[in-house]
């Protein structure tokens, strides 16, 4: 394979997710769900040995081993139950809940209970169907949740217990927080989410998330890749590593950023783009928009009933996706039904990545994830006139 050129410049020697980070300068910070998992983990050893561990340490899905302050702790003198707070950093990102304390009360359980979840004061509680919890769910989501399992269990058999407890998480002012993000439109109501997937938030300046675009963009070029990934997170990440079998340093993190890595690579082209990310975000691509962050645009579930209607959808169950709670209940009704409307939004995005590459010598194919990775939705690979 032939060196790329660099101008005269020395090629860059590393690539992928964290370089792109690096490159910003801008520091990450942790999820909603990693501090709960922190304040849990805390908690619980509190109840079984009368200590509260501070700082406490957590294994993050990646193998990050972050090390947590506690703000506030408090046991019951029956050791019925104790409470532990992290006050979240969020690092550099604008994030509404930097700052916050979060609170997990750990309480108890007769042994064969599990581990139950509740919303404390500022969680939300879901109220509409379409989300990834069940309507009646404390709004904590399925990997916070996974991680705050995984801790009790280590918990329970270091120091001997059982690991049947309750988790009731709080965030002081969540409430108020929360009115000022989608939540409320989502049918989430009485506070925040309790989010994270990585356990790790990263930040995005847009001026230097698009500068590490690019130089993303350099590096695979530069290593002479052929093709690369624009990837909307983590999870898609995964989905297209295993699917394509890319490299890391194939993998452009382009965030909401869709159209920065449409532009740049249109003046620097490679054979072939693959696009992947959450259904919701590339419906938002496959509408026009290149900007897809929930602040600057929005699923339109209008647009998602048309694409429906085109693929097969009756007049009643195009009505219903109109008026679908979120776009993942608007697929999970096509799904059931079997209209194929991920495969549509892929098609669509796929097309109007075409557009904004303006005839550039790119082959684009898009992918559509659901939360879990499962690929929902993909289209043929395409070039502009084919």
């Amino acid at each position: 394979m032939a060196e790329a050129d660099t101008g005269g410049r020395a090629a860059p020697s590393a690539g992928g997710r964290s370089a792109q980070l690096k490159h910003t300068g801008l520091r990450s910070g942790w999820t909603t769900g990693a501090c709960a998992t922190a304040a849990t983990k805390a908690a619980y050893t509190a109840l079984l040995t009368g200590d509260f561990p501070d700082p406490v340490t957590i294994g993050l899905p990646k193998g990050q081993t972050p090390a947590f302050a506690l703000a506030t702790e408090d046991l019951e003198p029956s050791r019925a139950s104790a409470t532990a707070g992290v006050v979240k950093d969020a690092g550099d990102d604008p994030d509404v809940t930097h700052g916050a304390l979060v609170r997990a009360t750990v309480r108890l359980l007769p042994p064969g209970s599990g581990v139950v979840f509740r919303a404390g004061d500022g969680v939300g509680t879901v109220t509409r169907p379409g989300l990834p919890l069940g309507v009646g769910e404390p709004a904590i989501n399925p990997v916070p949740r996974e991680l705050m399992r995984t801790h009790v269990a280590e918990v329970a058999a270091r120091h001997g217990g059982t690991g049947d407890v309750e988790i009731t998480v709080a965030v002081d002012h969540g409430e108020e927080i929360a009115r000022s993000t989608w939540n409320p439109r989502l049918g989430i109501l009485g506070g925040l989410s309790v989010l994270g997937t990585t356990g790790i938030v990263v930040p995005y300046s847009c001026s230097a998330w698009i500068d590490s675009i690019r130089r993303g963009v350099d590096v695979a070029r530069a290593a002479g890749r052929t093709h690369v990934a624009g990837c909307t997170g983590s999870t898609s990440e995964k989905t297209v590593q295993a699917v394509h079998a890319l490299p890391e340093d194939a993998l452009l993190d382009m965030g909401d950023f869709a159209g920065a890595v449409l532009k740049y690579i249109r003046r620097h082209p490679v054979d072939r783009l693959t696009i992947c990310g959450g259904f919701a975000k590339l419906s938002k691509l496959a509408a026009g928009h290149l900007d897809l962050h929930s602040a600057r645009s929005q699923v339109d579930k209008g647009f998602l009933a048309e694409l429906a209607a085109g693929a097969g959808a009756d007049e009643a169950l195009t009505a219903r996706v109109a008026e679908a709670n979120t776009g993942l209940a608007a697929l999970q009704l096509c799904r059931s039904e079997g209209v194929r409307l991920g495969d549509a939004v892929a098609t669509r995005a796929r097309d109007e990545a075409l557009a904004v590459l303006r005839g550039a010598p790119v082959e684009v194919d898009v992918i559509c994830i659901d939360r879990a990775g499962t690929v929902v939705g993909r289209s043929e690979p395409g070039r502009t006139g084919v």
